[in-house]
This record gives structure tokens, sequence and C-alpha cells, in this order.
């Protein structure tokens, strides 16, 4: 299945997708492409990896699985230096997001962001306007130059100060962070995966960074649920999931409610700084970057579809591979012949970079669809 922009009258269509059997047609006023929509399957993989895929779309489409409808962006993989989730939900005010964007796409990292908060509403000289870093200036004026270049603040030399940068701001930072939820993804908990699971859920009940964590399972037959049999912290709430027919928003039920994480030592500007650096990583990073670490400009790699996730898929292996087994280092790996981008290829920028856009397109409408609610 491969993906690529069709282009007709000047105006792009949906991205579209067929197998290696199928590979012309044509679209109205005579326009030839090489693709035809292909039908929808399941695939429900039976890799961590994977899950982990599942739990991040079930959560953007049905958050809070324990209350109303919340406006969040899900990430994956990300964290701080002590310590990565698996999945990270980041509960937002929509207007606050609104005004977030104008920023742009991008994740703004730490030290632009200390630039981007602090820059004044007038001009100042840079040392002036920013705190004492506790690193040598240089670093903050490479800072400076670098917020300047993306437009996150204003810049200039000024001629009548002996030539001292002066900065200024574009627009005030939003407070656009209402709550952090962590969820770890355990497919298959058992007594040794729970034992390491306990002490790293422990760490986020203890670290007071976020406001709740919690632990995503599969769903079983039995009458008590191991999830609920191990020695899981009780701050922590659990989540059956049950994805053998794909993702819906009713794929998740819980079976234990979190606490509130937040207490009266766990405040300040460094916790919020932090909480606003993981939620700038999931901002920009999402949860659809797999496409980053694996290898979409092979033949045989394929988005599928699982209810309303789309997978990545391996058509040598006939699964859902791991990042680990997407790579270079694959024996099955096989670049897309030049002679497909020679025939009427629509795709601009090479191999793999149709399903790069798609997925960056899957998540710019689920942003949409969080400012509209």
């Amino acid at each position: 299945m491969y993906y690529g922009d069709i282009i007709t009258n000047g105006r792009e269509h949906v991205v579209l997708a067929i197998d290696d059997e199928h590979r012309s047609g044509r679209l109205p006023h005579g326009r030839t492409v090489l693709y035809e929509r292909a039908p929808r399957r399941s695939v429900v993989p039976d890799a961590e990896f994977g899950y982990e895929l599942l739990v991040c779309r079930w959560a953007e489409l049905a958050w809070r699985p324990d209350g109303d409808p919340t406006p969040a962006i899900v990430g994956r993989q990300v964290g701080t230096r002590r310590r990565r989730w698996d999945t990270v939900v980041v509960e937002v005010d929509p207007d606050g997001l609104r005004r977030r964007r104008a920023f742009g796409d991008r994740e703004i990292d730490r030290e632009l962001l200390g630039i981007v908060r602090e820059a004044p509403a007038d001009w100042e000289w840079y040392r002036d306007a920013l705190p004492e870093p506790d690193y040598p200036w240089r670093y903050v004026r490479e800072a400076v130059h670098r917020a300047a270049d993306r437009g996150l603040i204003d810049e200039r030399t000024s001629a009548d100060a002996g030539g001292r940068i002066e900065i200024r701001r574009t627009r005030s930072y939003p407070d656009w962070v209402r709550r952090i939820v962590a969820i770890e993804n355990k497919p298959d908990l058992d007594a040794s995966a729970a034992a390491a699971l306990a002490d790293q859920l422990e760490y986020d009940v203890d670290a007071g960074l976020l406001d709740e964590t919690w632990l995503a399972t599969e769903a079983t037959d039995s009458r008590l649920e191991p999830a609920l049999r191990r020695e899981i912290p009780i701050e922590a709430g659990i989540v059956l999931t049950d994805f053998e027919t794909g993702v819906d928003p009713e794929s998740g039920t819980v079976a234990w409610l979190p606490s509130d994480l937040r207490t009266a030592a766990a405040t300040g500007p460094d916790r919020e700084t932090r909480r606003l650096v993981l939620a700038e990583r999931v901002y920009g990073r999402g949860w659809r970057s797999f496409h980053d670490t694996m290898r979409p400009d092979c033949r045989h790699f394929r988005l599928a579809h699982t209810g309303e996730a789309m997978l990545p898929h391996c058509a040598a292996k006939g699964r859902c591979p791991t990042a680990r087994e997407c790579s270079s280092s694959c024996p099955s790996v096989s670049p897309e012949p030049p002679a497909w981008r020679t025939r009427g290829w629509p795709i601009e920028g090479g191999p793999g970079k149709g399903i790069t856009r798609l997925l960056e397109r899957r998540r710019d409408r689920a942003r949409y669809r969080t400012l509209r609610r």
C-alpha cells in the first residue's frame, strides 16, 4: 500500500492507497493517477510497540476514560532526563492551545522556552531582559538567535547602545497546559513485568511532576483481572483495553481510578518549567513520529487500519514490525525502485515522503479537533 498526493484542477485530494497489483487509475477530467483506494483491514499487533500505538490512538479518541471528554494532545516515548513514558496525555485549554499554535507546530525546547516566556514587551538588552542563567551568556545569545530565526521573538542590534542585541516578544506565551497524565503500556502483565513496572510507577507518584499516572493492559477473561492482583501502586489508575476489533472510543474500560498526584510540596517555578518542557515535547512530536525511526521508503512498508487507528505494517513479515525490525539491517528491506518515480509518480521529495506527510496530516487533524472541543 503506497500513499501519494493527488492533484486535480489545482485542488489537493485525500491521500490514496493501493497495493502492488493496482497501480493505475483515472480521476475525473482524464488525469491519470498511480493509486486507488485500498480496503481497510484490522491488524492487531502482538508486540508492545504496536500496542503502544493503539493506546495512543485510543487516548486521542476517548480522553478522559473516567469522565467527560476533555481536550488533549497525545505523545509517545517522551519524558525527562530521568524518566521516559510510553504515552503522555496533555490536557489543554483550547483557547490557550490556539494561541500556542501561533508560535508554530514545532517544539519549543527548554532554552528557547525561557527566552520566549521572559522576552519583554518593548526593546531591551537581552541580558537585562532575561534572568541570570546557570551557564555562560554566550549560549544564551545563541539561543536568542535561534528564537529570532524561528520568529518566536524579535531581535535587533542597537546602533545607539554599542551594538547590543535587543529583544522583544512577538506575542505572549499562553497558559495552555491544564494537566499532564502518563500511561504505561503492558499488554501482557505477568509477575516480572508488574514488578519492574511498580518501581517506575512509584517514581511517578513520588516525583510530583504528573497529575495522574495510569497503567494500560489488555483485558482478560479472568473474574479478577491480573492487573488488580499485581503490586501496582494504588495511586495509579488501571485501564483495560480490547483492541481485537480495532480501536474506537469504547476500546478502554476503567478498572481502577487514579489518585491526584498534585501535592503542596510539588509546586514552584522549576516544576512549572519542567512540565511545560514536557508538554512542548508532546506538542512537537506527537505519537505518529514512528516514521522517523523506521523505513517508510521500503517497498514492503504499509500503513494498515485497525479500527480508527493506522499502524505500520510490513508486507514481507505480514505483521506490524517494531522500530528495531524495520531498519536498514532488515534482510527484507528493499527501497522503492526508481522506475516507480519516473512513471508519473505524484510524490514530491522521494520515496516514503507520502507516508510521512499522511501521518503529519493526521496529527494536524487531531489538533484541529482538539481546538474545536
